[in-house]
């Protein structure tokens, strides 16, 4: 099965507009590895920076359009590769995930958990509602279904308590960003499929611009080694968030190739 490719551009809960442009620096690179056609979906605005209900309500179209595109590229047999600005974007593609592949296994990397709900949040932002949904313990109005046990979380350091006790109540597994990563990652897996998310905070700040600075993150050779335990494994599916093209508003552009770079055993894995 070869990726299809996907560039999101619509808005999903931005605090600022660099992700939007992130996304298509990215997917201009992926497009460029593969030789691939590129479907764009949505199209850039300036973010709101509101309350999660506003940002759903605004984004609730063209993240429909995405699951849509999502849906497609399974039902024709072939794997997503997505990049998606913001984490909030997998409000709507993870339930697709889930549709056509329930057992496959979610690696989740993120400075944080996600697992908040309108309820539980503090910050008011979408993307910290972004994995929840699709695990039903909030309705976004795109479907969930995927199953906790199927939720491998890696290199989170900032939760919640309410995600803490998700973590625990639902033995989610999660291999912090000290761990050694690659054996403790294939067990974790398990011989399953794997469809990836990478929220770019995963990484040590530095590396690459992105919304939330939390020291402790992994290295970029830690993201490929990660990458290759992946690799071993029938992949299903790879997205992308959190990449933004500068470090500061007016700021120059930022390569996306070394990010990519540590993509790729994963993009060419068996």
């Amino acid at each position: 099965m070869r990726f299809e490719l996907t560039l999101f551009q619509g808005r999903a809960g931005d605090h600022n507009d660099l992700a939007m442009a992130g996304a298509r620096s990215l997917a201009i690179a992926m497009q460029t590895l593969l030789k691939g056609e590129l479907a764009v979906i949505g199209t850039p605005k300036p973010a709101l920076n509101m309350n999660w209900d506003v940002e759903l309500e605004s984004a609730r179209s063209e993240l429909a359009q995405l699951q849509a595109r999502i849906n497609d590229i399974y039902a024709r047999g072939w794997r997503p590769l997505s990049a998606t600005s913001r984490c909030a974007a997998s409000i709507a593609t993870l339930p697709a995930v889930v549709r056509h592949h329930p057992d496959a296994c979610v690696v989740w990397f993120d400075a944080h958990a996600d697992l908040n709900t309108p309820l539980s949040t503090t910050s008011g932002y979408l993307g910290g509602l972004a994995l929840s949904a699709s695990l039903g313990l909030w309705e976004s109005g795109f479907g969930n279904g995927l199953s906790f046990g199927n939720v491998v979380l890696i290199g989170q350091r900032d939760m919640d308590p309410f995600e803490l006790e998700v973590m625990r109540d639902h033995n989610i597994k999660h291999i912090p960003p000290n761990a050694s990563i690659t054996e403790v990652l294939r067990e974790a897996i398990d011989g399953r499929s794997v469809y990836v998310h990478l929220d770019c905070d995963v990484l040590d700040p530095g590396i690459v611009p992105t919304d939330y600075i939390h020291d402790g993150g992994l290295s970029l050779n830690d993201l490929r080694e990660a990458m290759i335990v992946i690799g071993e494994h029938s992949v299903i599916g790879i997205e992308v968030a959190e990449f933004q093209d500068a470090w500061a508003p007016g700021g120059g552009p930022v390569s996306p190739s070394p990010l990519l770079e540590a993509l790729l055993p994963a993009i060419f894995s068996r």
